[in-house]
């Protein structure tokens, strides 16, 4: 189940927001979520329900011994870290080690493909980092085993996050109140995430899926595929982000940021400060500072920075095109440490930003290394005119899909918060929301093409 679908808007999301506004208390409350939770995932997912709640109560129990015997802490943290890095490694990436091994031996081993769970990218991360907190700080450790499930399972962010830290939704556990505001506030959110997704993201999917399904050997062939595509990853994205803000927002849960016009950045820098937040600083907080940071000479700097984006590759999927992307921005990074990029100029300097973001993503959305480096050899050498590539251009490049093009241009930027300030007239706003719920809905009725980018990771 997805949020832009008929049966979440329509059907699970109203028959649970009202039941939660009529339960009383605090803890019918959270109960009410647990099982909706697990029934939202359970409607995707029903034979893996059983290994998410394993996650749960496996984590849980580390945790409390970590709290509970000082000495033996570490281990215990040490058995936290293999549980839920081994659950990745089995389910994200044993097919590729085996068919990797297999391939240097000369060999080709068979080995039986494994669906991935959905959503096991977040909620392991979740898991360990309360582990973690704990470790830190004894007193965070929670003796409710149905917070802890709910914490982790809370459905808003289950699927595709944004990852929430134990330490930062920790209060809202045991006690929140949701006033009319926050419901208003919370509505609206979700309503300009459905729209980024529906109306934005659908919209330039189809266009890159198309294009993919052919080799491109043209040049502006290949840069319609690249810049769409990066429109896409974000609107999909950030307004699955969005939605989820406004649902925590609806039942009482304050979420952090996940993104923050990251396509306005002028250096790689900037962009990983703007872009998918709750990966990278869960990064640097679990991972990139305990291995030092930048505190031990230039040299670690660099190891402890390529490790964390090769980490953060590998984190997306069992593909050798996640960790060229990942180590390709920890180059570039280093090259900024350096002082050798960006240029000064502003506008130099955003222009060199996007490339790096725009090529980065075609290493991304390639199946493939040999297809990430064949669409960018287009992308800079293909001036040659191909007949079926300008057919298909054509065939693509409606009136509206240029419309969602210029659109997605334009909305990738702070405009909107421009017009808030401007506009203090509420009314105007939730006529808009209203207006784009109604445009949502004749999307999703029309049947129109929807995908969901991060059911793969």
């Amino acid at each position: 189940m997805v949020f832009s679908s008929v049966i979440f808007l329509f059907f699970f999301l109203p028959a649970v927001y009202i039941a939660y506004c009529l339960c009383p208390g605090i803890k019918m409350k959270n109960a009410l979520l647990i099982l909706a939770s697990l029934s939202f995932y359970a409607f995707g997912e029903p034979m893996y329900l059983i290994l998410m709640v394993l996650s749960i109560l496996v984590n849980y129990v580390i945790a409390r011994l970590i709290a509970g015997y000082q000495s033996g802490s570490r281990i215990f943290l040490c058995m936290a870290v293999v549980f839920n890095l081994g659950l990745l490694v089995i389910f994200k990436y044993a097919t590729l080690f085996v068919q990797t091994i297999g391939g240097l031996l000369g060999g080709q081993p068979s080995f039986p493909e494994i669906a991935l769970p959905i959503g096991i990218s977040f909620y392991t991360f979740q898991a360990l980092s309360y582990c973690i907190d704990v470790y830190r700080d004894r007193e965070l450790v929670q003796k409710n085993v149905w917070k802890l499930m709910l914490y982790i399972s809370f459905f808003p962010q289950l699927i595709a996050g944004p990852i929430i830290k134990y330490h930062d939704i920790e209060k809202y556990l045991s006690d929140r109140a949701v006033t009319i505001e926050d419901a208003a506030v919370g509505i609206r959110r979700f309503i300009s995430g459905l729209g980024k997704k529906l109306l934005i993201a659908n919209t330039m999917a189809y266009i890159v899926d198309t294009l993919y399904t052919t080799q491109l050997n043209m040049a502006l062939t290949a840069w319609v595929s690249a810049v769409c595509y990066i429109f896409q990853i974000y609107f999909d994205f950030s307004g699955y982000s969005d939605m989820a803000v406004g649902l925590g927002r609806m039942f009482g849960f304050t979420f952090q940021e996940n993104f923050q016009y990251p396509y306005i950045s002028t250096n790689i820098r900037e962009f990983w400060h703007r872009w998918h937040i709750s990966l990278s600083t869960w990064f640097k907080e679990y991972l990139y500072i305990p291995l030092g940071g930048n505190r031990n000479g230039e040299v670690r700097t660099m190891r402890n920075k390529l490790v964390v984006f090769m980490a953060t590759g590998i984190w997306h999927g069992a593909n050798w095109t996640f960790l060229l992307w990942g180590l390709f921005h920890g180059l570039f990074m280093i090259l900024e440490d350096k002082g050798w990029v960006p240029p000064k100029n502003r506008i130099f300097a955003h222009t060199y930003t996007m490339l790096v973001i725009i090529c980065g993503f075609v290493i991304f959305r390639a199946d493939t290394v040999g297809q990430a480096v064949h669409i960018l050899g287009a992308m800079f050498t293909g001036f040659q005119m191909e007949a079926f590539e300008m057919m298909m251009l054509a065939k693509l490049l409606t009136p509206w899909h240029a419309v969602c093009v210029i659109a997605a241009a334009v909305l990738s930027t702070p405009v909107s918060c421009i017009l808030k300030q401007k506009i203090k007239n509420e009314i105007v706003f939730y006529a808009a929301s209203v207006a784009l719920l109604v445009a949502c809905i004749m999307e999703l009725a029309s049947g129109s093409y929807n995908p969901f980018i991060y059911f793969r990771f």
